[in-house]
Formats: C-alpha cells, structure tokens, sequence
C-alpha cells in the first residue's frame, strides 16, 4: 500500500511549508492548494485520507470547501485551520461537517495527534461496505429496537462516532444516554483510547477542580503525592460529562477554557499539560432554558452543543417493549442453574400500555423486582406491580399472613403516624421478614415457605431492606 496522502489548503505559503514539513516525517505524502478552485481540481484528480483548510482564501472560505467535501467526499476526513481563539468558526465548521480545527499557531503535538486519530478512519473501499455492516449490528445489538426513532438515533450514533465534534446528549433520565456516548465512543477512532465518564452532579464543589484538572503534591492540604485530573485520564479518548448542567458556574468557566486551548493546569502548578479529548455530555434537564434563565453560560453551552442527540423515552416507542423485555430478562437470568421467566401475555400488554416515566431504567427495576417474585419462572400482571399513575404502588398477590394478618387496611389503609404509603409497606414487609426468620432460625428456604413466597423472592427482599 502506498502512502497515505493529505491534502492541505492554506494561501499562506508559510503553513503550507510547516504542514507538508511536519506530515512528510510522520511518513505521509502532501499535496497542496493556495485556494478553493485549486482544491477541488486536486480533490477531483486524487484520492486523499485527510484534508485541512485554512478559513479564508483570496476565492473562497474553508467554510465552503468543507460544505463541498462533507457533500461530494463523505468519507474524507476535514480539518479546519483557525485563528486562534476563533471559537465560532471551529463550531460552524464542526457543524458543516468537519472532523475537528487546529488553530494557528499550529501546535505540532495536537497536529500529529489530530492526523493519527484521522487516518485511523480512513479504510480501503473494499472493506467500507464489510464496516458499515459491522458498525449497524454492533449499534442494533447494544440499542435495543427497531421503531422509526431508535433506527434514526442508530443512524446518528454512526454518523457522529465518525468526528470529532463535541455531542450534547439529550432525555429523560433513564432512557439511555451514557450508552450512546459509549456507542458513539466505541465506533469511532478513538476505540482504543480511554472512556471516562463523570457524573458532574456527584463531585463535590470544592473538589470539582482537582478532580477534572489533578493536582500536584503540596498543592493543598491532603495532597500527598501527584494526581493526574479527569481530562488527563481521558487523553487518547473521550470524556463523558453527565448531567453537565449540575456543574457550578466558577467551573463551567475553567471547562470552557479547557475545552478551548486543549490543555489544562494542574492545581499548584503554572504549567499547562495538553490533552487530546473528546467531549459528549448530556443531562436530562433543559440546558437551553437554564441558559436563558443565566442558570449555564451560554458559550459554554453553544460550545458543547455543536451537535445535539435527543434519545426519545420509552413510552414514545412502546414497540420496542418487547425485545426489551426479551434482552433484560435474558440479562437477569445469566447465573448457572437460573431459568428464564416467561411473562404471561397480559403482563406483557401491561408493560406495553404502561407510560414509565423512569423510561428504561425503570423497566429493568420492574423486571428484576417481577423475576424475583414471580413463581413456577412465569410472571403474572401482578408480579409486574404496576402502578395506574406514575409514583404510587400496587401491592398484588401478597399472601393474606404477608400483606397485613388478612387486613387490607393494614396495608393500603391510612397511616395516621406520617408515615407515607411506600414507608408503611416497608415497615410491615421487614417486620414479618424479621419474625419468620426468628422463628426458622434463620431458615431462609424455611422462611419463605412461612411467608408464603419463593426463596428467590424472599432473597430479593431481604438485598432490597438491606437484612442482612
């Protein structure tokens, strides 16, 4: 195979020079233009793995070219050369379809960074097509459905695991949006590379920048010794910032910085360390709205929205209902010795009919609570223990001795102590959990009998009340 050639566009002859400099000892051929025109007749004549473009030429903008490749050259991987600091042209070229920016002056490190991480795209014709294959049953395999709006979020992940564009991430909570960041992560160049994820709402304020930047020794106290930050893990690779909206406002202005200048300054120390990074983030809160309220800046919110996902909830593909359910039980199921539970075709129908306003998430949890009460491996309507609106619990087929001495106000009746109805049901499941298990000597299969339910059941109990 021959060298991989790379395609440079810049009018000024002095970038030009460094770039074909620069590439020729990574081993790459270089090719270049003084201009659009001369461009496209270059792109029409030879095949390249790799093109830069400079922003503004004497007959045209890198804006255009990058339009004009992103439509004519899909598969080509284009960077935009800005100036620096330019954060509004590496957006829109990042929007038109570009694979990342480089801004002048051209740092050689992150410039061989950028031309390793691109080339790994590139791929001879002969096996794109065996690629796209692989790619579409990887992503059917992992984000279960096959309805209208998860074939188009599929679509998307392929397109955007392809770039480097930062991805905003959008949902409700629980429909999945750290698994299309992996997704997207795993299908794309930087596979190989690290992916971290951060929750952004569990890091305490005043750790927050130690933890995303390190620290060096001595830097505070209880710095004992070197600690590299989040975005130094994550070199090679991706950062995943979940629930991005719960960052404070003094580090929604360092991240930006970051996200800008590519390096971040460890605590006690004024050197700066480059980083090689993606970002996704995503939250299930409405970021736009918490810009217009001054609630998140919004060139940081317009810097990490270059390309916006929204992953629908459960309840606006209900047909996909079903091979969930086959996935998740297969998923619970897995220990040796363990059946697989098969759902009576009513308490399938309940699922289908059922809003989940905890989307994915909370069809896992309603599988693993029925999979654990269910008997002879079939689960019932009952089993499932649904509600008829979002929030409050039914309680069905409990044994009489189990679900209050054969009193049903004992259960779902008032609570004249303050105690809520969830909080009433605990206390009597744990009170007659503790009896049986006293009076069997602490016979789990014997208590079970006692109670009335199955062993499996009385297990997921007692892990659910924390008895241990």
């Amino acid at each position: 195979m021959g060298k991989q050639t790379i395609l440079v566009v810049d009018d000024e002859r002095d970038i030009r020079e460094l770039l074909t400099i620069t590439l020729g000892r990574m081993n790459l051929r270089v090719e270049s233009a003084a201009g659009v025109t001369e461009a496209k007749h270059k792109l029409a004549e030879h095949d390249f793995q790799l093109c830069f473009t400079d922003m503004r030429m004497p007959d045209g903008s890198g804006q255009e070219l990058i339009e004009f490749i992103a439509k004519n050259h899909p598969d080509l991987p284009v960077a935009m050369i800005t100036a620096h600091g330019n954060v509004d042209a590496a957006v829109h070229a990042l929007k038109a379809g570009a694979f990342d920016f480089v801004s002048k002056p051209v740092d050689i490190n992150l410039l061989r960074r950028l031309v390793q991480t691109a080339l790994k795209l590139s791929v001879n014709k002969a096996g794109v097509a065996q690629e796209n294959v692989s790619e579409a049953t990887d992503t059917q395999e992992r984000l279960v459905g096959d309805s209208p709006a998860m074939q188009q979020v599929r679509t998307t992940i392929t397109k955007l695991a392809r770039n480097q564009a930062p991805v905003y991430i959008s949902g409700e909570s629980g429909v999945g949006k750290e698994l299309v960041a992996r997704l997207i992560h795993d299908l794309g160049p930087r596979s190989n590379g690290p992916f971290v994820p951060v929750n952004c709402g569990a890091v305490p304020s005043e750790l927050m920048e130690s933890e995303f930047f390190g620290h060096c020794k001595g830097s505070f106290t209880g710095a004992h010794a070197d600690k590299e930050g989040l975005f130094q893990a994550a070199n090679g690779g991706t950062l995943f910032l979940d629930e991005v909206a719960d960052l404070p406002m003094h580090m929604q202005v360092k991240l930006l910085r970051v996200i800008q200048e590519k390096a971040v300054r460890p605590i006690g120390t004024h050197n700066e360390v480059q980083v090689d990074v993606r970002i996704l983030s995503a939250t299930h809160k409405d970021l736009a709205a918490m810009v217009e309220q001054s609630q998140f800046r919004q060139d940081l919110f317009y810097r990490i929205n270059v390309i916006e996902l929204c992953v629908p909830p459960l309840r606006e593909r209900s047909g996909d209902i079903p091979k969930l359910v086959a996935r998740i039980l297969s998923r619970l199921t897995q220990a040796p010795g363990s059946d697989k539970p098969r759902l009576e075709p009513g308490a399938l129908k309940a699922l289908i009919d059922y809003p989940f306003p905890g989307n994915v998430r909370e069809l896992e949890n309603v599988l693993e609570r029925a999979v654990a009460l269910c008997e002879n491996d079939i689960i019932t309507q009952g089993d499932l223990m649904l509600s008829s609106a979002p929030g409050s619990v039914i309680v069905q087929n409990r044994p009489a001795d189990f679900a209050g001495q054969g009193n049903p106000d004992a259960v779902v009746g008032k609570d004249t102590n303050g105690l809520t109805l969830d909080d009433l049901i605990t206390t009597i499941e744990r009170q007659k959990i503790m009896e049986a298990l006293e009076e069997t000597r602490y016979n789990k299969t014997a208590a079970a009998r006692k109670l009335g339910i199955t062993f499996r059941a009385l297990r997921y109990k007692l892990k659910k009340l924390g008895i241990d």
